[in-house]
């Protein structure tokens, strides 16, 4: 490994080099800056990590060389202060080198839908749409309603939202699954639980450079909105609906108050879900055991159940249970987005080939 940072300290002096050399050429010292910018916390932790083995290795030297007790006993106890700190930098080093995924500081569209269950799987699905936009709230991020299929009573046959701020899609990727619902429905009469489903999809927003789609793979038709949204929406066609031919995938967009805005946002969705769709063929494509098994699962995969009598929400992923089923729903997230990043770290670290390398 300690080959590995040597050759980013060099590369770091490099740019630093480059930087000073640079002169009046703007953009190029934008560029050398922000490859300088991104490298800098990683030095810093390389430079405490090298400056902490060296007086290790130094208090060894003198445990070697040293006739005088004293001058032994503080040796010991300063090797024996900095082993646990060398340890703790090599695992904060080994974390800090794994492959950042590109997509974690986008936007994202979370797309909600219900599944099993009927009136109460919408009702869940609401649930979890507050559960979301309650967790954007806390971050501070902004959110708003790209499109909604509501029932009667409070419920989405589907809901999607966008969800912009830093690092959305870093957090929320861990919510793409299953969601498994346990309670009494309010329409059932005889105390009964249920058990009903949604599907969450979190697509993380992208850019048309990393996704052409041709005009001819697509039909898009425009309609009038049957949302709320004034005089305007209901005597104007704003409303639009892309069909993409290749795979059949087809997005509807209507919250917006203009055709044009519609259609932009319907095709920022549909850029999104062919990227992961090119995602999830590449992960197909990974020896299954070198692959993430928490990351971003297939979206058939029960993630997550929250059960009602016990007060109770599992994350059947990594084992871990919370008994404050109604702080969770009202968006306190934090406690399994910790546990979830932790544990994909984890296995990813598992599969490195750090041993190789060492």
């Amino acid at each position: 490994m300690l080959e590995k940072l040597i050759a980013i300290e060099e590369r770091y002096e490099h740019l630093t080099q480059e930087l000073a050399e640079s002169g009046a050429d703007y953009e190029r010292a934008a560029e050398l800056n922000r490859e300088r910018v991104e490298l800098e916390p990683l030095v810093e932790k390389i430079r405490e990590y090298r400056q902490t083995l060296k007086r290790i290795e130094d208090a060894r030297s003198l445990l070697e060389t040293e006739a005088d007790e004293e001058m032994r006993s503080l040796a010991e106890m300063e090797i024996e202060d900095l082993t646990p700190r060398a340890e703790a930098l090599e695992e904060e080093l080994k974390q800090m080198l794994l492959p950042k995924d590109p997509r974690d500081s986008k936007n994202v569209f979370i797309e909600i839908r219900a599944g099993t269950g009927g009136d109460e799987a919408a009702l869940f699905a609401a649930d979890l749409f507050r559960m979301y936009t309650r967790y954007a709230e806390r971050q501070g991020w902004k959110y708003e309603i790209v499109s909604a299929n509501e029932i009667g009573i409070g419920g989405f046959k589907e809901v999607v939202v966008s969800i912009r701020g830093q690092g959305a899609y870093s957090k929320l990727k861990y919510e793409s699954g299953v969601h498994r619902v346990q309670r009494v429905p309010i329409t059932e009469s005889s105390g009964r639980i249920h058990t009903s489903t949604a599907t969450v999809a979190v697509l993380a927003e992208v850019d048309e450079v990393d996704i052409e789609i041709p005009e001819s793979d697509l039909e898009i038709e425009v309609f009038r909105s049957s949302g709320a949204g004034g005089q305007n929406v209901q005597k104007n066609s704003t409303a639009v609906r892309i069909y993409h031919k290749p795979t059949g995938m087809v997005v509807t967009c209507q919250d917006e108050r203009s055709q044009l805005q519609n259609k932009m946002r319907a095709l920022s969705i549909l850029r999104a879900r062919l990227y992961e769709l090119e995602e999830q063929k590449r992960r197909a494509s990974i020896d299954t055991e070198r692959r993430a098994q928490v990351g971003t699962g297939e979206r058939s995969e029960k993630i997550r159940t929250y059960n009602f009598p016990q007060n109770r929400v599992t994350d059947h992923r990594i084992g871990y249970s919370s008994y404050n089923l109604p702080a969770v729903l009202d968006g306190d997230l934090d406690e399994f987005i910790t546990q979830l990043a932790t544990a994909d770290q984890a296995q990813r670290l598992a599969g490195s080939d750090w041993e190789e390398d060492e």
